[in-house]
């Protein structure tokens, strides 16, 4: 057996082929062992290439036991970077072969690859197949998605009375009948498309209508501003946003089932076509999922909307904006699980639900510092009120001998008193001298033509 190792990739996953022990030693040798690595089942395509050429036999038989499919990761990309996989003729698609023999520690490009020589049909048909391989994984994601929320899909959908959801239904179980004859006799016949084929406006209509209902609970919270109402509100979108994520998911699953089918079906009827009929699927679900990316990001947006301003009237809302965030919280988490398994990446982590008394805590916080700054301040001004106020108390020099004598109060109060003793002095003598002139006045003022007293005593 050759040592050689054939790599394709198509940007979304690797596909490694060779014999199982150069395809399990390769997986070691770049790290890639503990990677979620599947079987990439080939086995089909001998029917549908024929055996009139001897490389065409010896390809299908060599690649349908020993192929591996890894998803593109930060890991299994850096395999693809090293080796420099060339473009092929199939759109999208890249190619590289290699071969490590024994006594060489080192992967080396070489020739001679049976995949190109296998005819032209070969790369598209492989390429198929690792597209229906991502699609698989994909339904196994939604899979465990639906059976990790509270309610099931089945009771979900039991529950509803909308025509569209009931069409879907219809839509799943034909889908799911088509998945098992594929399964058992390895192709898609035109019986059996012709019962898938109508499935897909169905599914469309189901998304698009649980979109809107997404937009809707959305819209809800966009119109609700106090605190109450808004708590209210997202206490009762918390199920509602559950259960149209459900459906979505769903709905999303079932068509990525009906790619698979339509894959294998124009393989059958028109493998010429097959590249573009590739490609062309894979754009319309890139459409559909950027259309569930902005719907539950504009959820996502609401969330966070609903928390900050929660957060910031926990104070005076400590029942209801707590509650308004751990149940924003919830629908948040919801959502980034759906897009996570759907394939769509977020930059969101849940925030936590401020406790009343760790808003209470912030605000004594900032109050003992804006007090602080008011103390300081009170300081300073005191400290400049004090200063005047004390100054008068201070030692001044008298003499002018360069020695501080007395407090200039002191001072000023000997001086005040000194001052005012002189004018008490000025004005006691002032009012000595009144006094004694006024005691003195009658022998000083003696009117001589007034009657003496013996003249005035009557005779």
């Amino acid at each position: 057996m050759s040592a050689d190792i054939e790599l394709l990739s198509d940007g979304k996953g690797l596909a490694v082929m060779g014999s199982p022990t150069d395809v399990d030693r390769f997986l070691v040798d770049q790290g890639l062992s503990d990677m979620p690595a599947e079987r990439l089942d080939l086995s089909g395509l001998g029917q549908l290439l024929g055996f009139g050429a001897s490389a065409v036999e010896v390809a299908g038989h060599f690649y349908a036991h020993s192929g591996r499919w890894l998803p593109i990761t930060p890991e299994s990309a850096q395999a693809v970077k090293e080796f420099g996989l060339m473009p092929t003729k199939s759109l999208g698609i890249s190619h590289a072969m290699i071969g490590k023999p024994g006594d060489i520690q080192q992967w080396l490009q070489v020739d001679n690859s049976l995949l190109l020589a296998g005819g032209p049909m070969l790369v598209p048909m492989i390429a198929t197949v690792m597209s229906q391989q991502a699609l698989q994984r994909q339904i196994k994601e939604l899979e465990q998605y639906l059976e990790s929320i509270d309610e099931k899909i089945d009771d979900i959908l039991r529950s509803q009375k909308d025509a569209v959801l009931a069409e879907m239904i219809g839509a799943d179980l034909t889908i799911e009948e088509a998945m098992t004859v594929r399964q058992r006799v390895g192709r898609v016949s035109e019986v059996t498309w012709s019962k898938v084929q109508a499935t897909s406006m169905v599914l469309a209509k189901t998304q698009s209508y649980a979109i809107r209902q997404l937009d809707g609970l959305a819209e809800k919270l966009e119109k609700k501003a106090d605190i109450g109402d808004l708590e209210k509100a997202t206490r009762e979108i918390e199920p509602k946003a559950r259960e149209w994520l459900a459906v979505l998911a769903r709905s999303f699953l079932l068509s990525d089932g009906a790619a698979i089918l339509e894959l294998d079906r124009v393989l059958d009827s028109a493998p010429e076509e097959i590249d573009r009929h590739r490609v062309g699927l894979e754009a319309a679900r890139q459409d559909r999922l950027a259309l569930m990316s902005r719907t539950t990001a504009r959820l996502l947006k609401r969330m966070d909307e609903t928390i900050t301003l929660a957060n910031q009237k926990v104070l005076l809302n400590p029942f209801d904006a707590p509650a308004a965030v751990r149940s924003s919280n919830r629908v948040a988490i919801g959502v980034l699980e759906f897009r996570d398994r759907v394939g769509i990446e977020s930059d969101y982590s849940a925030t936590d639900a401020k406790r009343w008394r760790q808003a209470a805590v912030e605000t004594r916080d900032k109050v003992f510092a804006a007090g602080a700054d008011g103390a300081a301040a009170a300081k300073r001004l005191g400290d400049e009120s004090f200063s005047k106020a004390t100054e008068p108390f201070r030692a001044v020099d008298v003499d002018g001998d360069g020695i501080p004598d007395k407090p200039r109060a002191a001072a000023a109060a000997e001086e005040a008193g000194a001052a005012l003793k002189g004018a008490a002095a000025g004005v006691a003598g002032a009012f000595s001298t009144l006094f004694q002139r006024k005691r003195a006045a009658p022998a000083i003022t003696a009117d001589t033509d007034a009657p003496r007293e013996s003249e005035r005593r009557p005779k």
